[in-house]
């Protein structure tokens, strides 16, 4: 890869990454597009890297305070201050972390076509539509989170691992679904997004172990930096906007793009 491709490929998994649209389906569809040379796994570690340590470092507070009241609630057995949001993070990433480790050949051989990131595009839209219209109807927002919407929340996760679904987008869904406030949605699905990014990451390190791959650092560093910078600044303007304008502008992307795919491979 030259290096204007490592920066359209490393900003569209930085914007993408905490924006309802689904990363991963824009990591698929920009090669195919444009008929380039699959990134390979190496680029797909860095450009993750880069997203996780941008929102581990917006919500570097909270993480020190949900991981000592973690702790505290363990060594107390009771729950103590945010320890219950600890733990549905924790529990609630179980569900996708076992679907991707049993389904991992199948999404990576069987779910990458552009038909399908269609179909997901369009019908996670529509669902992405009709939990923000409820959210918006939704008169009394719960500004806690139950056990019973953490393994809600947890399950509806795991469609994420279908390109096109988008996981910060399924997330936020289901979490408005739920009953959830606009903002403990928001945040729920994004301090998810830290395990599961993670765990993502472990599998594509283990694939990339068993692979030959030439390695250029300085740019796959440039791929690094690119992809960080732009996801927090994505995550910053994503919640100023959503407190603006809703979810509509995203579930307009993701009705227009499904529709451009649809034509695309007519």
């Amino acid at each position: 890869m030259d290096i204007f491709q490592i920066i359209v490929l490393a900003l569209a998994q930085g914007l993408s990454e905490f924006l309802p649209i689904s990363s991963s389906s824009h990591l698929i569809l920009i090669p195919k597009l444009t008929n380039w040379v699959d990134q390979g796994l190496a680029f797909d570690v860095v450009v993750h890297m880069g997203t996780l340590s941008a929102v581990i470092f917006y919500y570097q507070a909270m993480i020190k305070r949900l991981s000592f009241d973690f702790y505290h609630s363990i060594i107390k057995r009771q729950s103590i201050g945010q320890s219950k949001l600890a733990w549905g993070i924790l529990l609630g990433t179980i569900p996708v972390g076992l679907a991707g480790v049993i389904f991992q050949d199948s999404i990576a051989t069987d779910l990458r076509s552009v038909e399908i990131i269609a179909y997901a595009t369009l019908v996670f839209g529509v669902l992405l539509g009709c939990a923000s219209w409820f959210n918006h109807r939704n008169k009394n927002p719960k500004s806690t989170i139950s056990w019973v919407d953490i393994g809600f929340v947890g399950m509806m996760q795991t469609l994420a691992l279908i390109p096109g679904t988008s996981r910060s987008g399924i997330t936020i869904t289901a979490c408005m679904l739920v009953g959830l406030s606009r903002k403990l949605s928001i945040q729920f699905a994004f301090l998810l997004s830290i395990p599961v990014i993670s765990l993502s990451l472990i599998l594509i390190l283990i694939d990339l172990y068993h692979q030959a791959q030439l390695l250029n650092v300085s740019l796959l560093a440039m791929g690094f930096v690119v992809s960080a910078v732009s996801a927090y600044v994505t995550i910053v303007f994503f919640i100023k906007l959503i407190d603006a304008v809703g979810m509509m502008p995203f579930v307009i992307y993701r009705l227009t793009l499904g529709i451009f795919l649809f034509l695309f491979i007519l």
